[in-house]
Order: C-alpha cells, then structure tokens, then sequence
C-alpha cells in the first residue's frame, strides 16, 4: 500500500464563517487556508498547530449534511483544563469522563457535529 495518512477530514456545516470562527476563535485550531473555489463556493481549512491532517468545512456534499459528522477526535494534552476553557467561553461540553483508552469529554459544533475532545492515554496503555 503507498497511502501515507489523512490529509483531510471533509465536515459538513452550513455556514462556513460561522463554523471558521468556532474552530479557529473558540476551539483554537489554526486557519490553514480559505481561498474562493470557483463561483459561489470557498476552501476553508482549519487544523490543529502542527497536524498533518486538517479539516475542511464543506458545504457542497448533497449526501452529508451539516451536522452529520459523528465522532471527530481532538486530542488535548489536558483534557480537564480545555474543557474548563471551554465552559467558561460558553460551549456546553459534557464530561470529563474515564475510559480505558483515556480522559474524554464531548461537545458539538455550532452545526451540531458531534466532537470528542480527548486526552493522553493512561501511561502503559
């Protein structure tokens, strides 16, 4: 196999400033790129400093609508102190809760995709 790795996750929102502004302003993801697309449509693209990996914030997929994305995993070296973060700027997040892989809480987007913010493994895991 000569595949690599992710290079993008497609996540579909209906307004893209709207949803821009959360995943760069609220969540702290970097803006990687919103460029113009031919007529009526724009490339946004966020990701977290340094990933490999972004996400795109479409709009153009008759088949995923907004707020169809279940299970997006953003990982956090302090799961506890990101949630605070995030609670105090007004985003309900549900959690902190254990489990064997690690600390997790949950939370949608202003779409209603469905994220996991994730910490570290337990050591020895």
């Amino acid at each position: 196999m000569t595949i690599a790795r992710t290079q993008l996750v497609s996540l579909p929102v209906s307004d893209q400033d709207r949803a821009r502004d959360f995943y760069v302003d609220v969540l702290g993801l970097e803006l990687v790129r919103d460029n113009p697309m031919g007529p009526d449509q724009r490339w946004v693209e966020v990701a977290p400093a340094g990933a490999e990996t972004g996400i795109t914030l479409v709009t153009w997929f008759p088949t995923m609508p907004p707020g169809s994305l279940r299970g997006l995993v953003l990982q956090t070296e302090d799961v506890d102190a990101e949630i605070d973060r995030l609670r105090a700027a007004g985003v309900p997040v549900e959690g902190p809760d254990d489990a064997p892989w690690g600390r997790f809480g949950t939370l949608t987007d202003p779409d209603g995709n469905g994220l996991v913010l994730a910490g570290p493994p337990p050591r020895g895991a």
